[in-house]
């Protein structure tokens, strides 16, 4: 088979590759739960690319996760569930039927009033599928709620922010900044308490509500934590870097070195970060 730039033949490849008489064996091992893990990954290489302003990067990682989707609706549709074709069509549709100030009737609205539209048309949606899975004999449990639709298998860091939005639309919210930085010093004095004489379970949970609170605290500075926390985890990689190269260059290696030592090497990367700024 040629590359292409046609989406078809993407979509042959992944057929050849599942093909029982000729396909890869390990893409044939393969489910949506074992695949799911791949997809997540996917998307957040997508992030990277975009935070590292790398173009060409950007590019295979869309084709990375574009894969994904086309590997996810190749094993739906040999279980006559949907394909590929489903999958556009699904989204085509959602896209218009979401945006009539653009493809309907309300091109004359404005912006505060196709916000109120689209929250309508969500609203709808969401009854729609309560009444779906209600007629399928779902618990109504499983149908509804404010947080009904929050997916478990989110990272949890993104979770907790979503499970607060949606709390914050029907009033579940605190009302200013400051009421959520007690909130956070508050869970902080918990996990302190905790420190010296908790179990490991009591330990576990308050820092639990600690990192709540945090995600919380970022949303209501309109802060997206996950971003956040990328690129405090790329700072501190980069810094900690600095600490290997600068001992490498006197052929030592970080287990070598004391803590005040690398430290001290920690307080350089830091002044030369700003010195480049």
């Amino acid at each position: 088979m040629q590359s292409s730039r046609d989406i078809h033949r993407l979509i042959e490849i992944m057929a050849a590759l599942r093909d029982p008489a000729g396909g890869c064996h390990w893409d044939l091992e393969q489910t949506f739960a074992s695949i799911a893990p791949f997809t997540i990954e996917e998307a957040y290489e997508v992030a990277d690319a975009i935070e590292r302003g790398e173009a060409d990067d950007l590019r295979d990682e869309l084709g990375d996760l574009l894969l994904q989707v086309v590997f996810h609706a190749r094993m739906a549709e040999e279980a006559r569930l949907f394909d590929f074709g489903g999958v556009v069509e699904a989204i085509t549709a959602k896209l218009i039927r979401r945006h009539p100030h653009v493809f309907g009737h309300a091109k004359s609205l404005d912006s505060e009033a196709v916000k109120a539209l689209w929250g309508q048309i969500k609203a709808n949606e969401k009854r729609l599928r309560i009444e779906a899975r209600a007629s399928a004999g779902l618990a109504p449990e499983a149908a509804g709620g404010a947080l009904g639709h929050v997916p478990v298998a989110l990272p949890a860091l993104s979770r907790a922010l979503k499970l607060q939005e949606r709390a914050a639309k029907v009033g579940f919210d605190w009302n200013d900044v400051q009421a959520v930085l007690t909130k956070l010093r508050e869970e902080i004095a918990e996990v302190e308490a905790e420190v010296s004489g908790g179990s490991r379970e009591t330990l576990s949970a308050e820092v639990g509500d600690l990192l709540f609170a945090a995600a919380n605290l970022a949303r209501h500075l309109d802060v997206d934590p996950e971003a956040a926390l990328r690129g405090a985890n790329a700072k501190f990689a980069r810094r900690f870097a600095h600490i290997e190269h600068r001992l490498a260059e006197g052929g030592r290696r970080p287990e070598t070195a004391d803590l005040e030592e690398m430290e001290a090497l920690w307080v350089e990367a830091k002044k030369l970060e700003r010195m480049r700024r």
